[in-house]
């Protein structure tokens, strides 16, 4: 039987700690260090003039959309420990420092990639929860402000642990764990310090809305009705190299089991198929998505045609 011709090659090790590569040591180590950057701030607060913490706390900020979209992203996908119970902890972990549960981040991002942005149905509705096309009008996606800025509120946690019930009793008793430990940790440092929770917070807002900015870009301008398409890629090194190859999200949502340090060669052996369906490529980042360009009118259903190489997609 022919091999599968867009079939990436599974990522294997013979590690007793990681599951799939070594290398998600890398991962792992930025998400402790951001765990620490987050309690660092509480301490510091007291302790350092205003202007420098305002300068923290935006870094912390542009930190949560880093942390959501490339680690924690990748972590859901493919979690990076052998052991379950690493697995569980460092998920805790990632809850308290980006400030939501990560077993909740995973039900929303798996009903993302059963819709995978689909535009409104007969009813207004749509499968992903984060389409961009969700609180859009006349078949075209939101304004990327409102998206940027309202998407913060519209979680719905009903539906949230209706669909966390589907996956059995211990599931849901890890995200009450998770949640658990966020709300006690707040409540803790709000009660050393109520004074930095009036400074946290706003930041900890801004870092989400960043994130759904980031979230944005990765589809605005893609094409809903084309698998190969559904996303958009941003082949910008620096970006993809700091951001554990987030921009590569075009070939993810092609194949979202393929580990993050494999993104580069299933472009490669994608690369022609996507040339000829018009998979959208931006040339910034994707929080700076509305940088680029060639960027479309929210009033462009179809994406715009191009990808001409590997070469010249990447900015130098």
């Amino acid at each position: 039987m022919a091999a599968d011709p867009i079939r990436i090659e599974d990522v294997k090790t013979d590690s007793r700690i990681f599951a799939y590569t070594r290398r998600d040591t890398i991962p792992v180590f930025f998400g402790v260090l951001h765990c620490a950057y987050f309690f660092s701030l509480f301490y510091l607060f007291p302790r350092t003039p205003l202007w420098i913490m305002l300068i923290l706390g935006f870094i912390y900020s542009v930190s949560i959309s880093w942390n959501i979209n490339g680690i924690s992203h990748n972590f859901i996908h493919n979690p990076y420990f052998r052991s379950l119970l690493a697995n569980r902890l460092f998920s805790v972990m990632e809850s308290v420092t980006c400030c939501f549960s990560q077993i909740y981040y995973d039900v929303v991002h798996m009903q993302h990639h059963k819709g995978n942005s689909d535009r409104q149905d007969e009813h207004g509705d749509t499968v992903d929860w984060l389409s961009i096309y969700r609180h859009g009008h006349g078949g075209q996606a939101e304004n990327p402000w409102r998206y940027t800025f309202l998407s913060f509120f519209r979680d719905n946690p009903a539906a949230i642990a209706r669909e966390l019930a589907k996956r059995g009793p211990s599931e849901a008793r890890w995200g009450k764990i998770e949640l658990g430990s966020l709300i006690a940790t707040m409540a803790l440092l709000a009660l050393l310090n109520w004074r930095y929770m009036i400074f946290f917070l706003p930041f900890m807002y801004f870092g989400h809305c960043l994130s759904y900015l980031n979230g944005y870009y990765l589809h605005y301008g893609g094409n809903p009705d084309k698998p190969i398409a559904w996303g958009v890629s941003s082949y910008h090194k620096l970006y993809n190299w700091v951001w554990f190859y987030n921009g590569y999200h075009a070939e993810h949502h092609f194949r979202p089991k393929a580990h993050w340090t494999r993104m580069e060669a299933l472009h490669e052996q994608i690369q022609d198929l996507q040339i000829r369906e018009g998979v959208r490529v931006i040339a910034p980042p994707h929080a700076l998505g509305f940088l680029d360009p060639n960027l479309p009118t929210r009033n462009q259903t179809a994406p715009a045609a191009q990808i001409p190489s590997s070469g010249s997609m990447s900015p130098s």
